[in-house]
């Protein structure tokens, strides 16, 4: 497997991110990895060397390009997790402003330098793949919400925001969905209960063609799927990642 840190040049400035992918250089289906409200690090760099070794090339964007290398550090000095309701208030509402600027827009122009970067490297099949948590998990629909044609197979874990009034709400959009989706949310995540998951659900059940499906985890909570977060369950995350990997096996096969 090979994997470095590349740069892209977007009309909005140079967009930083993380690739891997096989050593043998033969053509392999893409898979965009969306990065939680934390931004980039290794505990995500290990999740695109993952999929990579499962036969995919992973890209994983900053989606935070535009203010520049912005990430935040997920442990003390101490090596303990930090815990996100227990961060100084100043660096809390900073993290969501930050998040709450990315909008579908953003996310269309990101999506755009990423497919056209892919143009030199060695991916291969028309279907790509879109995997996310947190925010992003939001915006890997955003992705395959103006992006149908080519994205064909959706994670969303632990994704927020998913159901809002707003007139291009996820929920409100799944017509365009075309392929597969997977949602995964924990019993206990105070951003996605059960009304959110019920309307997620109706949304894809509505659209004809569309295979979804939506796991809920006994006892997990918010940012369950993420290795260096302070409630990752392995078991949640993993059973997860079984259901994902058999999606894009069905989806990106081809």
């Amino acid at each position: 497997m090979i994997s470095r840190s590349i740069e892209i040049a977007t009309p909005g400035g140079i967009l930083d991110a993380y690739v891997a992918h096989p050593r043998d250089g033969a053509p392999a289906p893409l898979v965009v990895l969306m990065m939680d409200i934390w931004g980039l690090r290794e505990g995500l760099f290990g999740l695109a060397r993952r999929i990579a070794q499962n036969g995919y090339y992973c890209i994983l964007p900053n989606l935070y390009h535009r203010d520049g290398r912005i990430s935040y550090p997920t442990h003390d000095a101490d090596g303990n997790p930090r815990v996100f309701e227990t961060l100084p208030g100043a660096e809390r509402e900073e993290m969501r402003a930050r998040a709450a600027r990315l909008d579908r827009t953003m996310i269309g122009f990101d999506m755009a330098a990423v497919f056209e970067f892919c143009r030199g490297e060695p991916v291969g099949g028309a279907a790509a793949g879109v995997v996310g948590f947190c925010m992003g998990g939001r915006f890997a629909f955003f992705a395959a919400q103006a992006c149908p044609d080519r994205i064909r197979a959706t994670a969303s874990l632990h994704g927020t925001h998913l159901v809002t009034p707003a007139s291009d709400s996820v929920h409100r959009m799944c017509g365009s969905l075309k392929g597969e989706v997977y949602c995964g949310f924990g019993e206990h995540d105070p951003l996605s209960p059960p009304d959110v998951v019920g309307a997620l659900d109706q949304s894809f059940s509505a659209v004809a063609g569309l295979r979804a499906q939506i796991r809920v985890h006994t006892g997990a909570g918010h940012g369950y799927a993420v290795p260096d977060r302070d409630r990752y369950c392995e078991a949640a995350a993993e059973r997860d990642w079984d259901d994902i990997f058999a999606m894009l096996k069905r989806q990106l096969a081809a």
